[in-house]
């Protein structure tokens, strides 16, 4: 079983991976479309942390 320390450094990951390609993009729309992933995950990491602390 996977720990939330291991899920929280993919999702580190893969937003270091999309600010990446953020800085890269070459045009407004996708940029756009680059934040609304992240915001996704930031939310999945939101989502996390609020059940980790229900389990306590």
């Amino acid at each position: 079983m996977a720990s939330s320390t291991d899920s929280s450094t993919a999702i580190d990951d893969e937003i270091r991976q999309l600010y990446e390609r953020y800085q890269a993009a070459e045009s407004d729309a996708e940029r756009r479309e680059i934040a609304l992933e992240m915001g996704a995950l930031d939310g999945r990491r939101h989502a996390e942390i609020y059940e980790a602390l229900e389990d306590e």
